[in-house]
């Protein structure tokens, strides 16, 4: 370096910057954060992961708040403490095949079973009232006995019955461009869904037919059903569920006990009350798995339709907050695969499913935050019944396959590499190919059919 006059090195100067030039930003990590989560969430496999992840982490966890929750009863009646759990994990575990079944099913294959699936449920139902096939528990003839302890509520497989075909029934007038009269918009399918809830509402079962009555609404709203139009009906439905209501005791003191924090006279709002008192004494983590106080005893129905009650209690409010997460990631991935597919069948079909799954858990919540009259309803895939828990994990199984069937899904299920055998393509391992971008793919699907992605 060439020294200066005097022998010392030159000083270098600060080059300034011109007066209106602004500094560079720097970068934000909310901003990052952001991005990231925002591109993550755009994905195209990000609804079919959500609905596998989100059902696998309830069903599991439902199994193990069965087995806690379901001990006393089960010693209370002379029987093994894991007798409850055993039994609603082979239903978990024949659920599982049906779900892996209904998500590798076509399409088509789907809408051909719509029409021998409202068959099965409409004869199984109608063998409910049939004296000496049909029994009832807790009031409700609406059961069928399988020999031993098994038993199995058809009204169940009917809200499955309702969305397959309904969704059949809307995609083919679709295809027909007859949807804009309302004669063909209404029939057959309020006619065939007021059929299921006659035979339903026989055995005296209010909650079910309640979350019939939304899958029917849901299927309406989807088809655009005029303004006019879905306020008639919903006007008619709300008639009857009055004069249900007011022509029952039974029905009345459940409505009565909406915000009780008192039994009551006579202990007419017991279970209402007990629940809040499990929910309360949990707090913010709970008491811990299996150190519930009010399942033994106090608290009616602990294993079934009060078992979040029993999950507050022992894991507190961040337990509740985690099963409400799961349930609101399963609703927005359904309302996302019904939102972007082109097919009218998986349109209808996806929006039906959620709409019964959403309905059936805000009416079970809601009843146990003392919002909502005790319906009788269980917890989609958490509380304890195998009737409730097969056709919720076939439902499951169709969202999973319309999620799999978007273009981009499909795409990205054919790009990613196999973990065992040859790898898919020719080009060798997925490490020689080199990285994969998803705007690629996303390239890719949207030339071969446009999908809503972006």
């Amino acid at each position: 370096m060439p020294g200066s006059r005097t022998g010392r090195p030159p000083v270098q100067r600060t080059v300034r910057r011109p007066a209106g030039a602004s500094r560079p930003r720097r970068d934000n990590p909310v901003r990052r954060l952001h991005t990231r989560v925002q591109k993550a969430w755009d994905r195209p496999l990000t609804a079919y992961y959500l609905i596998f992840g989100g059902s696998l982490l309830i069903t599991v966890l439902g199994l193990v708040m069965v087995y806690s929750a379901s001990q006393i009863t089960a010693l209370q009646m002379s029987l093994p403490g894991s007798f409850f759990f055993r039994k609603q994990f082979l239903a978990a575990s024949i659920g599982a095949v049906l779900l892996l079944a209904a998500s590798r099913m076509p399409v088509k294959l789907h809408r051909a079973l719509a029409y021998p699936i409202l068959a099965g449920a409409v004869f199984m139902m109608a063998l409910v009232q049939v004296p000496g096939i049909g029994m009832s528990v807790n009031g409700n003839q609406n059961w069928i006995s399988l020999g031993g302890s098994f038993q199995i509520q058809p009204s169940e497989f009917g809200k499955l019955a309702l969305v397959l075909w309904g969704a059949d029934l809307l995609a083919r007038k679709q295809d027909k461009k007859l949807l804009s009269q309302w004669k063909h918009m209404l029939v057959p399918l309020v006619p065939v869904a007021f059929m299921l809830l006659g035979l339903i509402m026989l055995g005296g079962d209010m909650g079910t037919a309640i979350i019939l009555t939304a899958v029917l609404f849901g299927l309406l709203w989807l088809a655009g059903a005029p303004t006019r139009l879905f306020v008639g009906v919903l006007s008619i439905a709300a008639t009857l569920g009055v004069i249900l209501i007011k022509t029952s005791p039974n029905r009345m003191a459940r409505l009565q006990c909406i915000g009780a924090t008192d039994p009551g006279p006579g202990d007419a709002c017991w279970q209402a009350v007990h629940g809040i008192y499990a929910l309360a004494s949990g707090g913010i983590f709970g008491s811990g798995l299996g150190a519930s106080v009010e399942k033994w005893g106090q608290l009616p129905e602990a294993h079934t339709d009060f078992i979040f009650a029993v999950t507050g209690e022992e894991l507190g409010l961040a337990g509740t907050l985690s099963v409400l997460a799961l349930f609101a990631a399963l609703g927005y991935a359904g309302i996302r695969v019904a939102g972007r597919t082109e097919d009218p069948f998986v349109r209808y079909a996806a929006g039906g499913v959620t709409t019964w799954i959403t309905a059936q858990a805000v009416i079970n919540i809601g009843a146990v935050l003392g919002l909502l009259p005790i319906a009788g309803v269980p917890l989609p895939l958490f509380s304890y019944g195998g009737s409730a828990l097969l056709p919720t994990m076939f439902a499951i199984g169709l969202l999973i396959a319309f999620a799999r069937d978007e273009p981009a899904a499909r795409t990205a299920l054919a790009m990613r590499p196999r973990r065992f055998g040859r790898k898919r393509g020719a080009g060798g391992s997925a490490f020689a190919r080199g990285p994969r971008r998803w705007n690629t793919m996303r390239r890719r699907a949207s030339a071969a059919r446009p999908s809503g992605e972006r």
